[in-house]
Parts: C-alpha cells; structure tokens; sequence
C-alpha cells in the first residue's frame, strides 16, 4: 500500500499540494506514480483538507478518512501520521499492509520504475526494515562546519582522518543524500518498531536528474521546466474529471 501525504497549510507556497504544475497539481503526480506500480494494491491520501481529498479522488486515489488537524501542524513529523493511517485501516476495514510505501509530493518526479524497483528490494531482503531513496550529494558533510560558542568554525563531523575538509573529495568516504521521492517500509517497523526507517535501512539510487525537492518558487519552477521539456520520462497524471 502507498500512502501520500497532503495536508492542507503551506508557508511558503500558499496551497502547495493544489497548484498546478505543469497541468496538474502537485500532489497527482505522486498519485500517478503510485497507481502506475504493479506491486501497489491500494494507494490512500492523508490529508487534512476536504479539497485536496476531493481533487485527489479525482485523479484515482483512495481517500478514506480526514486526518486530525493536530497532525497537520508544520511540526508535524511523519510517523504520527503514518501511525494513524494505519490504525485507522485496521480498527475501520481489517486492513493491514505487509509494506507500506511514502510517497511525498514535494518530490514529484520519479524514474518510471522506481516504485515497483524499490519495493522488489524491500521484499529480496528481509532482514532489511526499509528502502529509502537516496543520491550522492554535490558536497561532502566532511567538508561542512558549525560554529562553535567562540564563533570559531567547528568541523561538522568528527573524523578518523586528519584535516578531511583539506583532504581531496576523491579520498574521503562516499556518502548519501536522502530524497523525498520513497520510502518502503515494512508494517513491522512503524507499527512496533514505531519508526519509519528502522535500524536496517537499504538504499535505493535515485537519478539525480530527478532530484527535485519543491519547498521555494525556485524549486517550482525548475520541476515545472523539467516537465514540460520533457527531459525525464515520468508518470503523467490523469484525472477523471478533465
């Protein structure tokens, strides 16, 4: 099962999830992505706003319940909300999924694969708790600093190696960036383990001409020229209503 999340309040850009990109609004094509995988069985919306639940019907999703507006706060973290999807399905329906698969709005281009890819991974190792997309950054963390109380530069990461921000970037270990285009998890781990990630995390790459993470005008823009230069194949959105 794939769960998207849409909640109605957004700061920066005003009604996010509603604002048409490219056509369509944001949050459908998450929706597109989800319903176009062969290894997702249902694909539910948790949000907090009547709207965004009748526009994401619209365009094929299930939206079975309105989230509690306590747990559509922009402090809200995710895992409360995923604890309440599924506690709503099981006590409502019976239901309850082996896996459960996030798929965040804000990231809304995604490999036309990568859904049915990433669960395939989840399932191929069951000691694993969760797949969780990622790609290699353009800066390394052992090249980043803080302040300290004395307004001195402070290294970020402590380090087996001498002086890593002087070190070149080809010698230092390679690390990851984790995107908002999936999560996999298994109904274990939030339910019991009440985490989202677990303890035994795979990664799976994602292109990083896909990384786009919308949070600013900018971020908006670019996506929305992604799309409509049609660079990237991707899921496009279909609603019954147009």
């Amino acid at each position: 099962m794939a769960i998207v999340q849409a909640r109605g309040g957004s700061k920066t850009i005003p009604r996010k999830n509603l604002r048409l990109l490219a056509g369509h609004p944001l949050v459908a094509y998450s929706i597109a992505s989800g319903l176009a995988a062969e290894s997702v069985t249902r694909l539910i919306v948790s949000t907090d706003d009547a709207e965004i639940a009748s526009v994401c019907k619209s365009y094929g999703a299930e939206v079975p319940f309105l989230r509690p507006t306590e747990l559509a706060e922009d402090a809200t973290p995710d895992l409360p909300l995923f604890q309440h999807a599924l506690d709503w399905l099981e006590n409502q329906q019976g239901y309850y999924p082996h896996l459960v698969v996030q798929l965040r709005p804000t990231s809304p281009l995604r490999p036309l694969d990568l859904v049915d890819r990433a669960i395939a991974t989840l399932i191929a190792s069951p000691r694993s708790d969760c797949v969780r997309g990622v790609t290699i950054p353009n800066q390394n963390p052992y090249k980043m600093w803080r302040t300290g109380e004395d307004g001195f530069l402070k290294p970020l990461l402590s380090s087996e190696f001498e002086e890593p921000y002087n070190m070149p970037r080809q010698h230092l270990p390679t690390v990851y960036w984790q995107t908002g285009h999936i999560d996999v998890i298994r109904y274990e781990t939030i339910v019991k383990g009440r985490s989202l990630t677990g303890e035994r995390v795979l990664p799976i790459m994602i292109d990083p001409l896909y990384w786009v993470d919308i949070d600013t005008e900018a971020d908006w823009t670019y996506a929305e020229w992604l799309i409509n230069s049609n660079r990237l194949p991707i899921h496009q959105p279909y609603s019954s209503t147009v």
